[in-house]
């Protein structure tokens, strides 16, 4: 009963702190509520949705690049908190501010946005003082939150809801966090001892070594964060170059590979794809118990092969099914949550106890650097295929 509500409680805590990410990425084109068709909208709605898409994914690159210097000197109590906070913060913002304040509703987004990374962190590095399972688990509600985040979003709007009253509904996220983390998670001697190691006085000295008073003592930190990448870059490398090219995939190629003599229309095949996606995401993300995979860097392999089948679809037309790129956009989904899940999972399982905890959140930063990096290349891309 214990490991239940233990391996429950970090489910939870994997959706809850992916849900406020999706939910922003789905509600987009509610918060622009561009309904115009005219040349001069469609251009600022654009350039209004890349916006959304940076402040969703520029926040967590850089709380992920800062926070691995701080995180083992302050309690997770106050950490979750934060999240919480955060996440709580993002819903009322974007649902009262809505398309009038745009640059309101930017500043939730940031506010989901700091929050997933900060918690990603969090609950990476939680994960290591319980057993193997947790990451399992973790990466397992991260993989549901795309499904029901964007499903709960696209349902309630379905039945009449309101796009503002659908995102304060929303609320009860960030709750059960709280509830996840406070309650139902039962804490370790390791976190307790953690955390009166940060609280006590007479740990000084070890706490001025890890937090930096100074520029010279941030300096120095800095050089120790980055030493400790070298270890990890066996790990990191492969899993970053598997979401920039997911990510490629998602945000430059998808829009351009559709069938018009379907029985979905072009708008429903789109929809499809991310469904297509997010369940191959969750399927790969829940089955490390089931299978591991040692040799990572054959999930960036098989992704950029991916890439190139998109690319040559695009080009050359030489699949007539749909049925077919919905298998593919499944795999493509199976591969990203997998580099996931098994990346984490092996960092848990074979980087040395002393340093696992502060490994895991140094290693979160690859995903996100391979997502921005993306970014930046794919829409320049699209665009450049559009006028071919």
């Amino acid at each position: 009963m214990i490991n239940f509500f233990k391996n429950y409680a970090h489910r939870l805590l994997g959706l809850t702190n992916n849900f406020a990410y999706v939910i922003m990425l789905t509600a987009a084109h509610d918060i622009l509520d561009t309904d115009s068709d005219n040349s001069t909208n469609n251009k600022t709605m654009k350039i209004s949705f890349q916006a959304i898409l940076l402040a969703d994914i520029l926040p967590t690159l850089v709380v992920k690049l800062v926070a691995p210097l701080y995180l083992q000197s302050i309690p997770y109590s106050i950490l979750v908190s934060l999240v919480v906070i955060l996440g709580a913060a993002s819903f009322p913002i974007v649902a009262f501010a809505g398309s009038k304040l745009v640059w309101l509703s930017l500043t939730g987004v940031v506010f989901a946005s700091l929050g997933a990374g900060l918690g990603e962190i969090t609950f990476l590095s939680l994960s290591t003082h319980f057993d193997k399972n947790s990451v399992s688990t973790w990466s397992s509600g991260t993989g549901a939150a795309g499904i029901f985040g964007a499903l709960s979003y696209a349902g309630l709007r379905a039945i009449g809801v309101s796009s503002k009253t659908t995102i304060l509904l929303m609320l009860v996220i960030p709750v059960v966090m709280a509830m996840s983390y406070f309650v139902l998670i039962i804490k370790p001697e390791s976190i307790k001892k953690r955390q009166r190691q940060v609280n006590s006085s007479e740990d000084d000295e070890e706490r001025e070594a890890l937090i930096p008073h100074s520029p010279i003592q941030g300096f120095f930190g800095y050089i120790k964060y980055f030493l400790h990448f070298q270890p990890l870059l066996k790990f990191m490398i492969p899993l970053g170059t598997v979401y920039f090219a997911e990510y490629f995939i998602n945000q430059a190629l998808f829009e351009l590979v559709y069938f018009e003599d379907s029985w979905l229309s072009v708008g429903k095949q789109y929809a499809w794809y991310q469904v297509l996606y997010q369940v191959g995401v969750f399927i790969s993300r829940s089955s490390v118990n089931l299978i591991q995979i040692k040799k990572i860097w054959i999930f960036p392999i098989l992704q950029v092969i991916n890439v190139v089948i998109f690319l040559l679809q695009i080009f050359l037309h030489f699949n007539p099914s749909i049925i077919v790129i919905f298998v593919l956009i499944l795999y493509e989904g199976l591969l990203g949550g997998g580099a996931y899940v098994n990346t984490f999972y092996r960092i848990s399982t074979e980087i040395p106890a002393d340093v696992r905890e502060y490994s895991m959140g140094v290693a979160s930063v690859c995903n996100s650097i391979g997502i921005a990096l993306s970014g930046a290349v794919a829409v320049p891309v699209r665009n450049y295929i559009c006028t071919l």
